[in-house]
This record gives structure tokens, C-alpha cells and sequence, in this order.
């Protein structure tokens, strides 16, 4: 069997009587996007300052690209990078000064500073921009630099914690593609998200963390399988959704489903039939849909 890139076994952490998490097991194969999905203060960013070395556990086993946490929390830190929820760029320097100078902390001489900085310019399509102090730059643009940064040591493992939010929906497109090209390429990407349509479009399999303990794990299609067969929907005369029903998708099922949605007696309202989404697992799994756990997002963003 493959080494694992990143394995955590039994990890607890608590902050005086607070739980944060609660006996976390994890495993993520080298080489693809493993997504870490949950409401707010589920405990996703304790769980990458963890991984990260930032934070000790209180309990529990941390293995990231072969490395203790216990015994080698150095070799981990070599072999890793983060991206925060913040950008963490210099605004007074341009975007080619700020790649050059990670380059020369990650101990590349001033030539292949120069030249490192050059290829991920090109390699990210950020030439447009690479001569412009970042203070200039639009939200969208300073995460792609910062993502872009984490990339000059060319680490084994990222580990992204948010790293789409408050972005729009052009910027955060860019990530994504950003992203598939680093796993692609081989690189093992831990992300944190509360976007549904992130981890459904960009990972290998998803894990949903809710108060500190992992309530699901698999593939996006796994955890829609969870919901049932098919979902009913009872939307009013303005088109919008009153109530769902999940079912198991047989016959007898569906009509009872219907018939339950009919004696809403809503005026004009029409039932339809879909496929089950990741929010209809989210909302199962979590008991949070997904438009919630974005409003608490936007809360935080501001």
C-alpha cells in the first residue's frame, strides 16, 4: 500500500472545556485534492494549524509526506506550504518582487530567484500584473499571488484553509483551475471550504467535519448517495422551493413524497424530481444547508 500523504489517527484538541476536535481520522492518498467540508467553526482550521505544526494536539498520531508530527515537526515544515484565509503578500512590493523575495528565504541564490520568479509568472499567467505593487491589486489577484508564493519551493503538500473566500466568482474560478493544475502535476492538496461547489468540483474525496468529529467521509457521489435516490421538490407560483423531500427512489417512495407535497395545497405550485446535490447531504449530515453556512461566512468576511 501507498504511503499516505497526510494520515492523522485519533487527534483531539480542546481549548479548556471546549472541545474542538473530537477524535479525527484521516487519510489522504499523495498526488490528489482531499476537501475538508463543514460549517463554521467546525473545527477545520484548528485541524490545519495542527497538521501545520502551529498547534500541538492533546491527543493522537500526525504523519504529513512521511514525518512525525511528534518526532519531525521539521521535516513536516519543509515539506509543506500554507494558505491562509487572508492573503499574506507585501502591498508595497510588486508581485515579481514578492515571489523573488520568498525565493530568496526558501534559499535560492539571486539568479534562480530571478529565474524561479519568472516561471511561476508565466506558469500562472500573471505577467499583466507582475510589475505592479500589490497594494493595486484586486482581491482576486492577490490570492492568486498568494497561492503562487506557497508554490516557490515546489512542496510536496499544500494545505489550503479557505482559500476562495470572499471572492468572486470569476476570481474564484481562477483558483480552481489553479488548483486542478497543482494536482495535476502530483501535488497533495488539503482544502478547507464551505462551498459545496468547491469540493464537489475539485476533490478526489471529501470529508464533512461538524463539531469537531467527522460525520461522513467519500467521494462527492458517495455522500449524495447518502441522501436517498431522489429528491422531491414543491416550488410555489414565484418558482421558489417551499419544501424537499429526500426519498430511496423507488415508486412507492415518490408517491408518497408527492402526495405529501400536494396536500401543502400550495396556489400555482409545481413538484419536480432531481437527483440528490451535496447540499441535500450537507443539510442531512450537518442539519446547516448550504445558503446558511454561506451567510455565516459572509459575516465573517465582513
Amino acid at each position: 500500500m501507498t504511503e499516505p500523504a497526510i494520515e492523522v489517527t485519533g487527534v483531539h484538541k480542546a481549548y479548556g472545556t471546549q472541545t474542538v476536535l473530537d477524535g479525527i481520522d484521516l487519510r489522504v492518498e499523495p498526488g490528489s485534492v482531499f476537501a475538508l467540508l463543514g460549517p463554521n467553526g467546525a473545527g477545520k482550521t484548528t485541524l490545519i494549524t495542527i497538521l501545520s505544526t502551529l498547534v500541538q494536539p492533546d491527543a493522537g498520531t500526525v504523519t504529513v509526506a512521511g514525518h512525525d508530527l511528534a518526532t519531525d515537526a521539521d521535516g513536516i515544515r519543509r515539506a509543506i506550504s500554507v494558505t491562509g484565509q487572508a492573503a499574506a503578500v507585501d502591498g508595497v512590493l510588486t508581485g515579481e518582487e514578492n515571489l523573488r523575495m520568498m525565493a530568496r528565504l526558501s534559499g535560492f541564490s539571486a539568479a534562480e530567484s530571478q529565474r524561479r520568479a519568472a516561471e511561476l509568472i508565466d506558469r500562472f499567467d500573471l505577467a499583466d500584473a507582475a510589475r505592479k505593487r500589490v497594494a493595486t491589486y484586486s482581491g482576486g489577484m492577490r490570492r492568486r499571488l498568494d497561492l503562487t508564493l506557497s508554490l516557490v519551493a515546489t512542496p510536496p503538500v499544500i494545505f489550503l484553509d479557505e482559500p476562495t473566500t470572499g471572492l468572486d466568482t470569476r476570481s474564484r474560478q481562477t483558483l480552481w483551475d489553479m488548483i486542478q493544475e497543482l494536482a495535476r502535476r502530483g501535488t497533495t492538496i488539503l482544502l478547507t471550504t464551505q462551498y459545496l461547489e468547491e469540493a464537489d468540483q475539485l476533490a478526489d474525496r471529501i470529508a464533512v467535519l461538524d463539531h469537531g468529529v467527522i460525520v461522513a467521509e467519500g467521494t462527492a457521489a458517495e455522500l449524495k448517495a447518502q441522501v436517498g435516490g431522489e429528491v422531491v421538490e414543491l416550488r410555489d407560483a414565484r418558482g421558489e422551493i417551499v419544501r424537499e423531500l429526500p426519498t430511496d427512489g423507488s415508486v412507492d417512495a415518490l408517491r408518497t413524497a408527492i402526495d405529501e407535497l400536494d396536500a401543502l395545497r400550495v396556489p400555482d405550485g409545481s413538484i419536480g424530481i432531481r437527483k440528490p446535490s451535496l447540499d441535500d447531504a450537507f443539510l442531512a449530515l450537518t442539519g446547516q444547508s448550504s445558503s446558511t453556512a454561506a451567510e455565516i461566512e459572509k459575516e465573517a468576511v465582513r
